[in-house]
């Protein structure tokens, strides 16, 4: 059953209260392992009787809360569930009609929305690191809150750390850190612009940064610095891009931070912040679609937000579209449509292989009373939802019309978190006079599940060579001599990715010629993950032994689940290297940050 009446992963009732202003006045202690504290929530009251105050938290420790900084509050916390745990604060008889609440809390050792590592765990191997991780639903363990993207608001922080670590923040840093006593420094932030919960984001570790542009620092260990600086050097003319598109960028500065490798994402788009995976460092450039994808975040996520879960294609499917509307503009419309039909095909593998075809979880939006929001998620959301503002833009007339339409949806609904509805009603209002809208099948789209029930007419110029590589290999006779010229040389690393993805899809190749083309291309040393991880699952797939390793190195020598959950999977359908990857899972569990480690438990029918 759904938690409560406006979002089913949340117990929270903003309804009835709702937050205006969050401050988190933390120390960070790595020896324990915990974040202590203070969380002060500043409070509305938008009705005049309500007696007790909902908040979500899981495994948090908390010592004490207080009204208005004074008044001691009676509490009781709920059983824990897939959601974590309800905190219900008895309020005084009567309250003010803006009030705060403090509570003074410990985070747990086990908490899911933090990755501990020890100085052996990151490159430089000298100190401590930490980095949190709040989507979807993970912040209820790092502070108590209002746990659902309807609420926004905004926060300021105060966090103490050793003083031979850099803290960062998805804020703006307020001044230099000052000496806190105990060899420790006191770091502040402020995030003036209203924010959901899940995009409050920190990192503690041995940090350098490098100046990219006029509102743009790359950050990360000094060891990845400047292969980070080379990789994302475009961020600038991405945010311009992106600005043209969708309106001014509210948010003041836009950093990277490249965390250790085993954060689960691609990116997070914490505002101000965005974190990065180091399989994007891939020396050419060609990974940094993900920025793109980021920053388009700062319109479509971050300021005009999904209500809940449920309508997680208001974040992702919007933000895909963008990314590639930046690509486009960037480098040709070819381009864009080919990093469509790239994407097509995982849209395929995870509706109609991973999930099924009637799978409720494929619906663009589904149904998550009782689920776990990370349970459902998938590419469902990015892609359905993408194709869908394609097919929508096709609808009314094409770009020309539908991006200042675009534009004016973001303006509209800046700082609000909205429903599906709530676009379909300003979609249809905005284009009242075009007679091709009446035709659209919203129900379809909205609820049923399965393939989109359109596909774009696609640009496949980049494409072709790339199919007629990969039948070349899938018919070439090896009594014969090897027919191939230097095409893959030739192929940009997105190329690459749609060869080795289009002979995923289809027989497995003979080991002759997984060897011949493994030498040939030198795909072993390539440094290119995403090149990698096919390639390897194109040995898996033929049950190439020389594969095993490489996949199960590469399954934990980083911790991105668009990498980590395939590898994993794949290695369970090999029945005979099944027990060997559940080995391997179970010995590297602990380096794991919590919600790759639980998805990847769930993928191997591991029970707790």
């Amino acid at each position: 059953m759904a938690l409560s009446p406006g979002d089913p992963n949340s117990h929270s009732r903003p309804d009835l209260l709702i937050t205006s202003h969050l401050h988190l006045d933390w120390d960070v202690d790595f020896d324990r392992k915990v974040v202590s504290g203070v969380a002060t929530l500043t409070l509305e009251k938008l009705v005049s009787d309500c007696s007790s105050l909902l908040l979500d938290v899981n495994m948090l420790d908390i010592s004490s809360i207080k009204y208005n900084s004074t008044e001691e509050l009676q509490y009781t916390v709920g059983p824990a569930g897939c959601c974590g745990s309800k905190l219900e604060v008895v309020l005084p008889q009567t309250t003010s009609a803006s009030f705060t609440v403090s509570l003074t809390y410990t985070t747990s050792t086990q908490s899911p929305a933090l990755q501990w590592l020890s100085p052996e765990q990151t490159a430089g191997k000298k100190h401590p690191y930490v980095f949190s991780q709040g989507q979807a639903i993970l912040n209820r363990s790092l502070f108590p809150c209002q746990d659902s993207p309807a609420v926004k608001a905004p926060y300021t922080a105060s966090v103490r750390a050793p003083s031979a670590l850099t803290v960062l923040m998805s804020a703006i840093r307020e001044e230099d850190p000052v000496a806190a006593g105990g060899g420790r420094l006191v770091h502040k932030f402020n995030q003036k612009v209203p924010i959901q919960s899940y995009l409050v984001a920190f990192a503690v570790g041995a940090l350098e940064s490098r100046k990219i542009g006029p509102r743009s620092h790359v950050w990360s260990e000094a060891e990845f610095v400047e292969k980070a600086a080379f990789d994302f050097s475009e961020t600038e003319t991405m945010l311009k891009t992106a600005e043209d598109l969708c309106g001014p960028y509210v948010w003041g500065i836009y950093d990277i931070l490249v965390l250790p490798p085993s954060f689960p994402f691609g990116g997070m788009e914490n505002p101000c912040l965005t974190f990065a995976t180091p399989t994007l460092l891939s020396g050419d450039k060609s990974n940094a679609d993900v920025i793109a994808h980021e920053i388009a975040h700062s319109w479509t996520g971050n300021l005009v937000t999904n209500f809940n879960f449920e309508h997680f294609w208001l974040n992702e499917g919007f933000t895909v579209f963008t990314e590639r509307k930046i690509i486009g503009r960037m480098h040709g419309e070819p381009s864009r449509h080919f990093s469509a039909i790239l994407r097509w095909k995982d849209l395929q593998e995870t509706v109609n292989v991973n999930l099924g075809p009637n799978n409720p979880l494929t619906a663009l939006v589904p149904r998550l009373a009782g689920v776990d929001p990370d349970d459902a998620f998938s590419v469902v959301p990015y892609e359905k939802g993408s194709t869908f503002l394609w097919y929508l833009e096709d609808t009314v007339g094409g770009a020309v019309l539908f991006e200042p339409f675009l534009k004016s949806y973001y303006k509209k609904f800046a700082y609000q978190s909205i429903h599906s509805d709530t676009f379909k009603s300003y979609f249809l209002e905005y284009f009242a006079n075009v007679e091709s809208v009446k035709t659209i099948d919203w129900d379809t789209w909205f609820n049923k599940p399965g393939m989109p029930i359109y596909k774009p007419n696609f640009d496949e110029s980049l494409a072709q060579a790339c199919w007629e590589l990969a039948k070349k290999w899938q018919t070439w006779d090896i009594s014969t001599p090897a027919p191939f010229d230097k095409e893959f040389e030739s192929f940009s690393a997105t190329q690459k990715q749609e060869f080795l993805g289009t002979l995923l899809n289809d027989s497995p190749l003979d080991h002759t010629k997984l060897e011949k083309m493994g030498a040939m291309y030198s795909l072993d040393s390539c440094s290119n993950v995403e090149i990698v991880f096919r390639w390897i699952r194109l040995g898996i797939k033929a049950r190439w032994e020389p594969s095993l390793a490489e996949a199960l190195k590469l399954a934990t020598v980083q911790g991105r689940m668009k990498f980590v959950r395939p590898l994993f999977k794949d290695l369970y359908g090999w029945e005979e290297k099944r027990q060997q990857a559940i080995d391997t899972f179970k010995a590297h569990r602990g380096e794991m940050m919590y919600v790759c480690a639980e998805m990847v438990a769930k993928d191997l029918h591991i029970t707790p």
